[in-house]
């Protein structure tokens, strides 16, 4: 085999990491877009009944609503709303299933094998039906705490199975053996040394997650079950807009195109996170 046989594998590896840098480049500078749209002062819920359903023009960039209110507004609003939301509701899902994960981990063999049945079981139950259970044992009032508890409850589980794999893997390391040999507490070899070096995995799948919680938030907004009208949510918004798709589609595009784009644009920082950590020729971390 000659030379530049050998190198052309070496280059399309380098032209695909190009290529990749340049795609997680663009995706944050439409996140940093999105952000700075989000915290412009805009009024959400001012509306003029004159001017419903208006089209594009200079005071309304994406036109108007059913109520006359503006569009970009609503969206702009929407986003801290729906974005900001699942921020902090992946947040807690990775915290709590992070720290159980590794405490099952750590707990043995018999505790591991119940908490991942547990987890199989959990899995298996859909995110609407915990978020209509949350909200009639709240006493029938849906609001962003029932959907935020209902999220959490659902979303904890991925992140516990993958912090568990992770630490009975990592267990059989040699500085675990080492710092048991020296008299580290399990919590402290658990905590101190071993999962600060699962940080970037459970990063890069935090990420991963995102779009997964984000469109759960959407549905669960879409349902009824989130914030509740006038509030600016983009789920609840393509709820309103459905019912004049044909009048007026862009009520509903909009509000998608917003929620898919944005699930699509952190995804792609997310695989893009996991390919520049992976290492090895297997792809292991």
């Amino acid at each position: 085999m000659t030379a530049s046989a050998l190198a052309r594998p070496a280059g399309a590896r380098a032209r695909v990491a190009r290529h990749s840098t340049w795609w997680q480049a663009g995706a944050l500078v439409l996140l940093g877009v999105l952000v700075v749209v989000a915290l412009l002062p805009l009024d959400p819920v001012a509306n003029d009944l004159s001017h419903r359903f208006a089209g594009p023009s200079a005071p309304h960039p994406l036109g108007t609503d059913q109520l006359g209110r503006d569009v970009l507004a609503r969206l702009a609003v929407g986003a801290r709303l729906s974005v900001g939301f699942t921020l902090v509701a992946l947040a807690l899902c990775a915290g709590i299933g992070t720290v159980l994960g590794v405490l099952a981990a750590w707990c043995g063999r018999a505790v591991g094998q119940l908490f991942q049945r547990t987890i199989d079981v959990l899995v298996a139950i859909p995110a609407v039906l915990i978020g209509l259970v949350v909200v009639a044992a709240s006493g029938g009032a849906p609001g962003v705490w029932s959907l935020l508890v209902a999220i959490v409850v659902a979303g904890w589980t991925p992140f516990a199975r993958l912090t568990y794999q992770l630490v009975v893997r990592e267990r059989a390391r040699e500085y675990v053996e080492g710092a048991v040999a020296v008299g580290a507490g399990p919590l402290r070899i658990a905590f101190r040394h071993v999962l600060p070096n699962l940080a970037r995995p459970l990063l890069s799948h935090l990420c991963l997650r995102f779009a997964n919680v984000l469109l759960t938030v959407a549905g669960l907004s879409f349902l009824g079950l989130g914030p509740q009208p006038p509030t600016p949510e983009w789920g609840a918004m393509l709820a309103d807009g459905r019912q004049f798709l044909f009048n007026a589609p862009q009520l509903v595009l909009l509000p998608a195109l917003a929620v898919v784009g944005t699930a699509l644009l952190v995804t792609s920082l997310g695989r893009g996170l996991e390919r520049r950590w992976t290492t090895g020729p297997t792809g292991q971390f």
